[in-house]
Parts: structure tokens; sequence; C-alpha cells
């Protein structure tokens, strides 16, 4: 399962991430998310685990704190079709 870990700290990193959810199973990945321009953290992170790690992950941990913040701990929406966002502009005519 692919959670999505949000109101992280800036400074935490992918290894920490791995650390902190690795008490519940096998972490297969975590990614936290950064700016392509400046690779400061978005604040947010992707981890995945297997699906009963997943479910007592994020029970466990969504509302704890890390680094002074109460994250966000929820099951990872799909990506769109297309894979990513799609912004309506409408007609300009």
């Amino acid at each position: 399962m692919n959670m999505y870990v949000s109101n992280l700290g800036f400074q935490v990193t992918g290894e920490e991430l791995r650390s902190m959810f690795s008490k519940y199973g096998e972490v297969t990945s975590a990614k936290v998310i950064t700016d392509r321009e400046t690779g400061r953290s978005r604040g947010f992170a992707f981890v995945e685990m297997a699906d009963e790690a997943a479910e007592k992950a994020m029970k466990e941990l969504d509302g704890t704190d890390s680094d002074g913040r109460k994250i966000s701990v929820t099951k990872a929406r799909p990506k769109s079709d297309s894979g990513s966002f799609q912004r309506d502009r409408g007609n300009r005519w």
C-alpha cells in the first residue's frame, strides 16, 4: 500500500521517514517530495509498505508529532489517467 504523509518538517529525510515507518514492518520505499528548482522538501512524502503493516503504521503514526509538526498519514490516491494534474483553463475566444 502506498501512503501519503503530509505536514512533515522540511528537514525530514527519506532515511528518517524509513526509520519511522520500519517499526511497523518492511518499508518498500520512502520518498520525500522535493522542489525541482531548489531541492528543498515540499513537506510531504510517499511511503510504501505491505497492506497489513501500512494499516498499522497509519493508525499509529497519524496525528503524531515529528519535528514539532503534527503529521497526517493516509492512503495515497492513485494518479489520474494522464499521470499529472490537469487544470481546465476554459475557452478564451
